[in-house]
């Protein structure tokens, strides 16, 4: 593995002790003399890309849960003409089922309620439910190959979202930010956005944002509805903005003491943070504050994207927040995880998701955003064949399945109009075009300029990266 060429920042030296000493007192001294300098956008560890990047910034709609590849983006006719019949057991083979079906001594098939139809010059097959998605066709490079290992939600998110399934790894917005700084200087690097309007299934967790062994200014920053989008960002009752000013100058000056002696690299991290809170207070109301976008944004989004918080208000903040230069925003929509009654619940989800997503996309194309803004679409696995438990009428439940499910990606340098991956008639596993989460994550980091393997961090002694020790870029993507 390649190994960085920068020196280990806990590591102190008698000529950096004596240099230090020396130069200490008068460095502030100075500072006090020329007063707080403006801070510029924070750079990353990497002094410049491994090549030149397609994308600038990312914007991943996770949708918490396991969205169903045979109601949305990958129509199985097999599976209508045996639907109720046993599903073969040759199709399953030695595969590890999920233990709330791998009981039921009998599997009947499922069929699909939604219809397909192809949309765009490309003829993408998309399900009927996502209207507004099959109207972006041509937009979309969709991965039907996806495969993972973690077949129950906790690991098989937090896999997605750190490339490990054991949770404290870096995240991967937090890993964007690390290797390549920010893009703007009075907002986050990294900012997470979670659907109060979604069906809370699943729970998430603050670590899926988190940064790990990273520094934590890394951290993604959770933005959320109502009159405090960031917790504890305004100042106190009878504090004023100079008071925070003058208290954050000495603060600084004696963070900066501590620094010098211990040469702690999470001291210059709760410094930064304290810095972008301060900066926030005025960048933050002006992102959240809508009343500047005219009715026609709001009708391409939806109705919901009046109200703050939703799916559809998340994802035109999302386009705000990438027009003023974040790096890396992360929405999080819960309630995917259909174990039973597929029909009411897969609609109400597609309804939720489809029209807003779609009208992100358009809006950052027709802004000319989205050449280099990646757009991510997906779950942390898919849904299994056959139904989870007995068949009522035309509604059925899915189990978890890791070895076959969808994704979609848009803009930043993928290819458009474009389907990758087959799977087999049954839809339960990959004949061709496999794609692993860590290969997933190696394709993002190289459309940001990033070689995947060279993006490390020691750690405990050991070299870490978001693709661990595996990834392989996945080139029939890319534009």
């Amino acid at each position: 593995m390649n190994r960085p060429a920068f020196p280990d920042p806990l590591r102190s030296t008698r000529r950096h002790f004596m240099g230090q000493s020396g130069l200490g007192l008068g460095a502030l001294a100075m500072a006090q003399l020329l007063g707080p300098s403006p801070a510029p956008a924070s750079p990353g560890v990497l002094p410049a890309p491994h090549l030149a990047p397609k994308a600038k910034r990312v914007i991943y709609l996770f949708q918490a849960g396991g969205p169903s590849h045979h109601e949305t983006f990958d129509f199985k006719p097999l599976l209508r003409q045996g639907h109720g019949t046993a599903l073969p057991k040759t199709v399953i083979g030695n595969q590890r089922l999920s233990t709330m079906s791998g009981n039921q001594s009998f599997l009947p098939i499922a069929g699909s309620f939604a219809n397909f139809s192809r949309h765009g010059r490309s003829g993408l097959e998309i399900s009927d439910l996502l209207p507004f998605t099959q109207g972006i066709s041509d937009d979309l490079c969709l991965v039907r190959s996806m495969h993972t290992e973690a077949i129950n939600h906790d690991p098989a998110i937090t896999f997605f979202c750190s490339g490990n399934q054991v949770p404290g790894r870096p995240s991967m917005g937090s890993w964007a930010s690390y290797g390549l700084g920010s893009l703007n200087d009075n907002l986050p690097a990294f900012i997470v956005l979670v659907s109060r309007n979604a069906s809370r299934d699943q729970p998430l967790y603050t670590r899926l944002w988190g940064s790990g062994f990273l520094p934590s200014q890394h951290q993604g920053v959770q933005f959320r509805a109502g009159k405090e989008p960031v917790l504890y960002l305004t100042n106190p009752e009878g504090v004023s903005p100079q008071v925070r000013r003058n208290m954050l100058d000495t603060l600084g000056q004696l963070n900066a003491f501590q620094a010098e002696q211990q040469l702690d690299p999470e001291i210059d991290a709760r410094v930064a943070q304290a810095e972008m809170a301060f900066r926030m207070q005025t960048s933050v109301p002006d992102a959240t504050d809508f009343s500047d976008e005219p009715n026609e944004t709001f009708e391409l989004y939806g109705p919901d994207s009046r109200t703050p918080g939703t799916y559809a208000a998340n994802c035109l903040l999302a386009r705000r927040l990438i027009e003023r230069d974040v790096r890396f925003v992360q929405l999080f929509h819960q309630g995917w995880d259909q174990h039973g009654d597929m029909v009411g619940g897969i609609s109400n989800q597609c309804k939720q998701t489809d029209q807003a997503s779609a009208a992100l996309v358009t809006d950052l194309k027709r802004r000319g955003l989205l050449d280099d803004t990646l757009v991510v679409f997906g779950g942390e696995f898919g849904r299994t064949a056959y139904s989870q438990g007995k068949i009522s009428g035309n509604n059925y439940g899915r189990d978890h399945h890791p070895r076959c499910f969808s994704l979609w990606l848009a803009g930043g340098g993928v290819k458009g109009g474009y389907a990758h991956g087959l799977t087999d008639d049954y839809g339960y596993n990959i004949l061709d075009g496999a794609v692993h989460v860590h290969d997933l994550h190696a394709t993002m980091l190289h459309l940001l300029g990033v070689d995947h393997e060279k993006l490390i961090y020691k750690f405990q002694g050991r070299y870490f990266r978001l693709t661990d020790v595996a990834g392989q870029l996945v080139k029939p993507l890319l534009a």
